[in-house]
């Protein structure tokens, strides 16, 4: 299946959007150049959007369906096809595998060499789920915390 190739930004979406201002916009890439880390997750950091907004923007253009992670359980098998360390790296969390397709949630699903990565990583074909990056990370160590390898 081709994958859609995806031009615009978190950071474009967000400003078209009205959520954050061009400036602000600015400020928080400089800080991504300099630390690193998740556009989305660096404007909520900076109070300029918050976890919401940035996934329902994501959501409203792309069409990634959401999924709160809040209460969802992880099957102990499918932290096997994605290790801990690259689970914390991408701000990822898998959460279905059937066949050869493995489902992950995501906070920011717009950086397709991420997805590539992960399907080389689990030899899989990957679907994308949306959720926020705070719901992403309290999953990863819930998840990965309680495994018992």
């Amino acid at each position: 299946m081709p994958r859609k190739v995806i031009t615009k930004r978190i950071g474009e979406l967000l400003v078209e959007r009205k959520v954050i201002t061009p400036e602000q916009l600015e400020s928080a890439l400089k800080i991504q150049q300099a630390k690193g880390g998740l556009l989305g997750q660096i404007l909520v950091s900076l109070g300029f959007a918050t976890e919401e907004a940035v996934a329902q923007a994501v959501t409203a253009q792309y069409g990634f369906p959401y999924l709160p992670l809040k209460s969802y359980a992880i099957d102990p098998e499918l932290l096997r096809l994605i290790p801990e360390n690259v689970a914390r790296q991408y701000c990822l969390v898998p959460v279905d595998h059937i066949g050869d397709t493995l489902t992950i949630a995501m906070a920011d699903p717009l950086d397709a060499r991420v997805i590539e990565d992960i399907e080389m990583l689990s030899r899989c074909s990957v679907q994308i789920f949306i959720s926020t990056g705070s719901e992403v990370i309290e999953a990863i160590q819930r998840s990965y915390g309680a495994r018992h390898d």
